[in-house]
């Protein structure tokens, strides 16, 4: 297989031509992230926020460009908007750090409070924890939208048991899929599943704000983000643009997982992202031949961190080869099985999540979710 080069992308893209510029793509100046990974390559297209929807047969036309050279099996283009610098203003009084911040989050048309369930580290069972409250809140009756904010590694389309790819009404906006009682939409139903995100910051944060915005979400109760791990751009972009409405941190008991549920705390709080709670993942484990328990990875870590740091304590998850399984099969616990144990206790979690987003027990301001 021919090996791809910079040179041969720029090249294919130099023949695209953006009627506005009247110039090809990379003259206008309009390329940028570019990054090729053995035959996949991404890169972001600039353009003017204001005509973001229009650009999208250039965005097509682009991705087709480079789809056609020899040796590329897959290409990722995404628009990011381009602002050209305002004119001077009189200075003005700077408002307060928190009153900032807010005024950069812009509403997302159609949708209520905004959960970012989230972890600082790995490997804790966030994702099947967003996904088993959002299907919770379901089932109370809410209106309930997931979002995977996962770019890197998405697992909502496995976890819920989706495939192929969502319908786009119009050429600009995306239906979300649907199952469970929920719609979803994650960057997993756009690409292929052995495909690499090799992204750069700015290419994800564009990807996010596409994600949230031009998706037909509408009338939601309350959008839970799946978000991914760590604290860097996608955390940033999610709580510095989107008006989260609460954050629930999860963990598992041993340290080494609270050292860094500690620093996605930390993030958050600079951010002005208050907390539901936290929850306590994988807390303990009950034999299913003889009821033994057993405490893996320790116990009660999760309950004093909250204590320490003055937040709640939602509750404890357990780890069971039942939640596992139907994870992994697309079928959520609290779905395949609402009557069972472990389905109750996702029920009591959202139900205090609920009670929170209605103001009951809990202070006013935005919340995220951390799993």
């Amino acid at each position: 297989m021919a090996k791809v080069s910079e040179a041969d992308v720029k090249a294919a893209l130099a023949r695209v031509v953006d009627p506005d510029h009247g110039k090809d793509v990379i003259s206008a100046g309009m390329v940028s992230g570019l990054v090729i990974k053995d035959s996949n390559v991404g890169f972001a297209i600039e353009v003017d926020p204001a005509k973001g929807k229009q650009k999208e047969p250039l965005r097509q036309a682009c991705e087709a460009a480079v789809m056609r050279l020899p040796g590329v099996t897959s290409v990722t283009a995404v628009l990011t908007a381009h602002r050209e610098a305002p004119a001077a203003k009189p200075k003005q009084p700077p408002a307060p750090p928190g009153q900032a911040r807010q005024n950069q989050r812009a509403e997302i048309p159609g949708v209520g409070a905004v959960i970012a369930v989230a972890s600082a580290k790995g490997g804790v069972g966030k994702s099947t924890t967003a996904i088993n409250l959002a299907v919770a809140l379901s089932r109370m009756g809410k209106r309930v939208g997931l979002l995977d904010a996962d770019i890197y590694g998405p697992s909502v389309p496995r976890l819920m048991g989706l495939s192929g790819k969502p319908h786009s009404p119009d050429g600009n906006s995306i239906d979300p899929m649907s199952a469970h009682g929920i719609v979803c939409m994650s960057i997993g139903f756009l690409i292929e599943g052995d495909t690499p995100m090799i992204w750069r910051g700015p290419m994800v944060m564009s990807a996010l704000e596409q994600l949230m915005r031009d998706v037909n979400w509408g009338e939601l109760d309350v959008l839970v983000v799946d978000m991914p791990p760590g604290t860097g751009d996608a955390q940033l972009t999610m709580a510095q643009r989107t008006p989260l409405a609460g954050a629930v941190i999860v963990s598992t008991p041993q340290d080494i997982a609270l050292i860094d549920a500690r620093k996605g705390i930390a993030m958050f709080n600079k951010v002005d992202v208050p907390l539901l709670g936290i929850i306590e993942n994988m807390s303990y484990f009950l034999c299913p031949s003889c009821g033994e328990r057993s405490e893996i990875f320790g116990h009660g870590g999760a309950r004093e961190t909250a204590e320490e740091l003055g937040c709640d304590f939602l509750g404890e998850v357990p780890l069971h080869m039942d939640i596992r399984e139907t994870s992994d099969g697309g079928a959520p616990i609290v779905a395949s099985a609402p009557d069972s144990a472990h389905s109750a206790i996702y029920m009591e979690l959202a139900a205090k999540v609920a009670a929170k987003l209605e103001g009951k027990g809990a202070a006013a301001g935005p919340r995220i979710v951390i799993s």
